[in-house]
């Protein structure tokens, strides 16, 4: 693949510049590419201006030495829980307030930036005794986070049909007067699981906006009908986690995937727990709904929860699961927490091209199974900017064996850190 030379970015769609976007030019030097290139790429207005062979870019800018490190286009998380996220180990009862919901939706989406995930879509529930405030902190964690990751909101009524509908359908249009930006839900609750998502489909046609809806898949008919009623919705409807699909025999599930297919649905598995009960675990079918032409993109569902008190919110872990237990080639199982979960959530595609955003993960390795496999330490691109680091050392003890065999060791770097701008300091060495 030829070098990108710099080029006018490719427009978003936005009236004007991006007010987050780094004004400042930014060059990441010495990145490996997953074709095995090593490369310099120089960032500036939120976007990649250019691509060259390493050494070959010349900037007035801030230098970031990348070496060895595999550079990617950022993850991004298309399904948390940011309302109920860091709550397992809390004694008594969950507090809703809206500082202590905020605090938890702010902390979890740094967890996940740290990780990799430039972009969050948060699931927040909304009725029964809290009513609108957790929405109303998760929204006001989205404006404190602007500018480091992009959270976007999904308001999940518990009930939609019936008399006691009326009320979650009344607060479901509240939240998307609030802000709001994805109409949700869970059909499986209702007494009336198609009337549920008819309401929420003709809620989101009103609004223009998307779906995105919960369901554990394992009633082939009512997907159908989902299907049917999904197939002219722009700007789309995804579902997920969908672990009761893959408990139905194979004929099953490949004429549901053709309808899903056909419907443009797109499917979020969540491999690493899924975010309701135990008995409702299972994995999706994730190579019977590619080989139908599902999209599928992965998430991370509960982080820290009741529903998984030690989920790690990590999407590289989510596609370390999809390459070692779905049988996923390393590129499909990483492309399922970037370039599918970037489609899901209606975000421009990310390259390591020029005119591409700026968002983009560095990870210490050279291979792509590598990086899936380890994937401790990492550098976070947003907007043009680097947002987070996470630095690891491994050492060993001094080892005849070691030193016999030659084995690569990594100790305290004697120059500048990998990820710090020039001058920086000290720090954590790459092999």
């Amino acid at each position: 693949m030829p070098d990108s030379q710099p080029q006018q970015p490719h427009s978003s769609g936005s009236s004007g510049p991006d007010p987050a976007a780094e004004s400042g030019a930014l060059l990441l030097c010495g990145a490996r590419l997953t074709d095995g290139r090593t490369v310099d790429v120089r960032l500036g207005g939120g976007r990649i201006e250019a691509v060259g062979t390493a050494g070959s870019l010349t900037a007035q800018a801030t230098r970031v030495d990348l070496g060895g490190h595999l550079l990617l286009p950022a993850a991004a998380e298309p399904h948390t829980h940011g309302d109920t996220a860091l709550s397992a180990e809390v004694e008594g009862p969950v507090s809703y307030d809206i500082p202590d919901v905020q605090r938890r939706a702010t902390e979890s989406a740094l967890l996940q930036l740290g990780h990799g995930a430039t972009a969050v879509r948060s699931h927040v529930r909304i009725g029964d005794v809290q009513g609108l405030g957790p929405m109303e902190a998760v929204l006001q964690a989205r404006r404190s986070l602007r500018g480091l990751v992009d959270l976007t909101v999904v308001a999940v009524p518990r009930l939609l049909t019936g008399v006691a509908g009326s009320d979650g359908l009344a607060m479901l249009r509240d939240a998307m007067k609030m802000g709001a930006s994805v109409v949700g839900g869970c059909p499986d609750l209702d007494p009336d699981p198609t009337g549920y998502a008819e309401a929420v489909l003709e809620l989101a046609a009103e609004h223009g906006c998307p779906v995105d809806l919960h369901t554990d898949g394992a009633d082939p008919a009512r997907l159908g009908r989902l299907a049917a009623m999904a197939g002219g919705l722009r700007p789309g409807v995804t579902i997920g986690p969908c672990g009761g699909l893959g408990r139905l025999p194979v004929e099953v599930i490949s004429r549901t995937a053709d309808q899903l297919a056909a419907a443009g649905v797109t499917v979020v598995c969540l491999p690493q727990g899924g975010c309701g009960s135990a008995e409702r675990r299972g994995a999706a079918p994730v190579r019977l709904l590619r080989a139908a032409g599902v999209r599928v993109a992965a998430g991370s569902g509960a982080m820290r929860d009741v529903s998984n008190p030690v989920g790690r919110g990590d999407p590289l872990e989510a596609a370390y699961l999809l390459a070692s237990q779905s049988g996923l080639r390393p590129d499909d199982a990483y492309g399922a927490v970037s370039t599918s979960a970037r489609a899901a959530m209606g975000l421009p595609e990310v390259r390591v091209e020029a005119g591409f955003p700026a968002e983009l993960l560095a990870v210490r390795g050279d291979r792509l199974a590598g990086a899936l496999s380890l994937a401790y330490s990492r550098i976070v691109v947003h907007r043009g900017r680097v947002v987070a680091r996470t630095s690891a050392v491994r050492e060993y003890c001094d080892s005849a064996a070691a030193v016999a065999l030659d084995l690569p060791r990594q100790g305290r770097a004697k120059g500048n850190e990998p990820g710090r701008p020039k001058g920086g300091g000290t720090g954590p060495g790459s092999p």
